[in-house]
């Protein structure tokens, strides 16, 4: 059994676990649960994150945070990066690279970038380094390793922009991202609490009209749909991976009325709460 190879120090903590299809039970579960995840998953992989299935047809960096994850099949030799907030998180330096980055929580829930071969053996290599400090343990390995793992991410953002904006899948210019950004960054932080749309143009500091005038001005959803899609997907979550009740579930995502959140729930999915755990539990599947 090799060696883990985990940095920690008081509450900074980066691991790291190379996997392939002889130990994918090392990665499936629950105990990276609350890590910020970058996963670098070779071609030919099968994964499952949330409720939504990929087949990898290039090599690609997955961005997980509280995602469920499980991987399904591979072959070659495959990469996990875990880490806490209080290892990396520089959002006061630049937004785009930090833990609440493009990456991680954005408003179109595509959390992979595909690499060239050229790309792929580059950031492949920025892993080893950071397997190599982790092994050598020298007293500079902290700053060290968090140089590439922001290098990682910095060359990641890139090709997120290049594959995602202003394109055919997302037609958003550059200089209209921040807003975009920033609203993902709120609601992955407030959605149980803060279920409307003002509640987001406040913190924007904008007006509410304003805020639905720009998604709509790209065709993108609502604002208040995304609010929405958000509660649902972490309801989904507490409903197949807990065992949480429905009336739990209502209370964790803010809901003071369950039987309003049964409404909502079964208005926007076509099954009640009960009726999606007991389907999705017995095997059958949905597309979301």
């Amino acid at each position: 059994m090799q060696e883990q190879l985990i940095f920690e120090d008081h509450y900074k903590k980066l691991g790291l676990e190379m996997f392939s299809e002889e130990n994918l039970g090392t990665i499936n579960g629950t105990q990276f649960g609350y890590d910020i995840k970058i996963l670098f998953i070779p071609e030919g992989y099968e994964l499952t994150i949330d409720f939504n299935h990929y087949k990898v047809s290039k090599t690609s960096l997955f961005f997980l945070t509280n995602q469920h994850l499980t991987i399904e099949k591979g072959k070659e030799e495959a990469i996990l990066l875990y880490y806490n907030r209080d290892f990396y998180c520089i959002q006061i330096h630049d937004k785009e690279v930090a833990c609440d980055g493009l990456l991680f929580h954005n408003i179109f829930e595509i959390p992979f970038v595909e690499l060239t071969d050229t790309e792929a053996s580059d950031i492949k290599n920025l892993f080893q380094h950071i397997k190599n400090e982790l092994e050598w343990k020298d007293s500079s390995a902290e700053e060290m390793i968090r140089t590439y793992v922001k290098q990682i991410i910095i060359r990641a953002t890139r090709n997120w922009k290049k594959q995602h904006l202003n394109n055919d899948t997302v037609r958003i210019p550059s200089s209209e991202f921040d807003i975009f950004r920033d609203f993902s960054r709120h609601l992955e932080i407030h959605f149980r609490e803060k279920h409307n749309v003002a509640d987001y143009a406040e913190l924007l500091h904008m007006a509410p009209k304003t805020l639905t005038h720009k998604f709509k001005s790209l065709n993108l959803e609502s604002p208040n749909q995304l609010i929405i899609n958000r509660i649902l997907l972490e309801a989904k979550r507490l409903l197949i991976y807990t065992d949480k009740p429905v009336k739990e579930v209502a209370y964790n995502l803010g809901y003071e009325d369950p039987a309003y959140f049964n409404r909502l729930f079964t208005n926007k999915t076509g099954n009640t709460p009960s009726n999606f755990k007991k389907n999705y539990s017995s095997g059958k599947k949905y597309n979301f």
